[in-house]
């Protein structure tokens, strides 16, 4: 259970609570959400079993799976998903911190009497503040580096065993809510009524994307919490529930928040200010506005601290087992690296904001960099690994060498030969 909790940590994240809902919001509501649910339920659960076959195997983290069960060539593998982290917990961090700041903000008096455009002028202004979302940054990489210190038992497994429930209690609270307001009808039926004339090639690749970009899949995250599995875990029941956790989240998320930008008569398409300024604006016009918009910060806050933790889990554990050193020293001096990469991301919505590179913002690009090139080569690489270089070795491990009933592998194989390569390989096409 541990396991489960950590790994659907790791899966939950600012992906299900803040982006899923706008993308299913932008790309035709409940068309999205099935497309998107049978998409994470083929290739999804099949990319992350390659991934727990892989830790769990080799025993290592990224770098040192690929290079013992496939040679020194194949951990480049593991050094993308190792860059990975690094790249994506810096600006990854930065939004979490705006999450933070808004738990403090909604908590004393920011709804009060507040229109939208008051809410877009005061997010447009604290992200473009030089200091107060550093601040906000470096404390959530404090909090970060705290867990991952505590290791894998004392750290990552007890904090999740902690948050987890309570993300979701908060969660199904916030649902109830958001389901009893007058009008909220209007958006359950747009996000589970399919309109499936809405399915086209941008709407599957968006959410193969999604897909990716929520079960933290590419990166060496599942990866190197399976290294920590013993071996009579039945690998693929425990990815199926990870994915079921993780997916029952962004469905709860999207029954949260569609519903509610419905009855107040906001665009759901919104983007990603969908979360700090149209939802905000939805909270100052509810009952009880500001207690129910603090604890929808605080829920955010959660998903984005236990996401954080696997990604500076995968950084830490090479630098542990690769290049010797100490956890505490590993976590501290990795914390304050990312920390810094995540500076320039932070002061690129304000100081920095008309310096690019390649027309993008250095945040901006940071995601680029990361949703279409990083995440989508790592998650190729794995299937293909799985599929053509140590299939056997994987079914094996995915079995507990025959103790547990893998009724699908045959499937697993395909989709991990052929169909997970081509589909990924299209999200990079695509998003380059």
């Amino acid at each position: 259970m541990g396991f489960v909790l950590a790994a659907a940590g790791s899966a939950v994240g600012l992906g299900n609570i803040w982006k899923f809902p706008y993308m299913a919001g932008q790309h035709g509501g409940a068309a999205f959400l099935v497309v998107y649910l049978g998409l994470v339920f083929t290739i999804g659960l099949s990319v992350m079993l390659a991934e727990f076959a892989i830790g769990r195997a080799a025993e290592r983290n990224p770098v040192g799976a690929f290079a013992r069960l496939g040679g020194r060539a194949w951990s480049v593998v593991g050094y993308v998903g190792v860059a990975a982290g690094f790249v994506i917990l810096s600006f990854y961090s930065v939004v979490a911190g705006w999450t933070l700041a808004y738990v403090v903000k909604t908590a004393t008096g920011l709804l009060h009497g507040a229109s939208p455009g008051g809410l877009g002028r005061s997010f447009g202004a604290f992200v473009a503040e030089p200091m107060e979302p550093l601040v906000y940054h470096g404390l959530f990489m404090i909090l970060t580096v705290s867990v991952v210190i505590g290791g894998v038992a004392r750290g990552i497994e007890r904090a999740s065993r902690v948050l987890m429930p309570a993300l979701f209690v908060l969660l199904l609270l916030l649902v109830a809510r958001a389901v009893t307001l007058d009008g909220a009808g209007a958006g359950l039926r747009y996000f589970l009524a399919p309109d499936f004339s809405k399915v086209d090639a941008t709407m599957v690749s968006a959410a193969l994307a999604q897909a990716f970009f929520s079960l933290s899949l590419g990166m060496g995250c599942m990866l190197t919490y399976a290294s920590y599995l013993a071996h009579g875990e039945d690998l693929p029941r425990l990815a199926m529930r990870v994915v079921a956790l993780d997916t029952l989240v962004a469905v709860l998320a999207g029954c949260l928040i569609l519903p509610a930008v419905f009855a107040f008569g906001f665009d759901p398409a919104a983007g990603p200010g969908l979360a700090f300024i149209t939802l905000p604006a939805v909270f100052s016009r509810m009952p009880a506005g500001d207690i129910f918009g603090t604890l929808f910060f605080v829920l955010l806050a959660i998903a984005a601290l236990t996401s954080a933790v696997s990604m500076l889990e995968v950084v830490v554990a090479y630098f542990v087992d690769e290049r010797g050193l100490g956890r505490t020293r590993a976590s501290v001096i990795f914390g304050l690296v990312i920390f810094l990469l995540g500076i320039p991301s932070s002061l690129s919505m304000g100081p920095w904001k008309d310096f690019t590179i390649a027309g993008k913002g250095f945040l901006e690009l940071m995601d680029y960099l990361a949703s279409n090139l990083l995440l989508p080569v790592g998650g190729v690489m794995m299937a293909v690994f799985v599929g053509w270089v140590i299939h056997p070795r994987a079914v094996a491990e995915a079995t507990s060498d025959g103790t547990h009933r893998f009724a699908w592998a045959p499937l697993w194989r395909v989709i991990c030969r052929y169909v997970a390569p081509v589909a990924i390989t299209w999200i990079l096409v695509g998003g380059l």
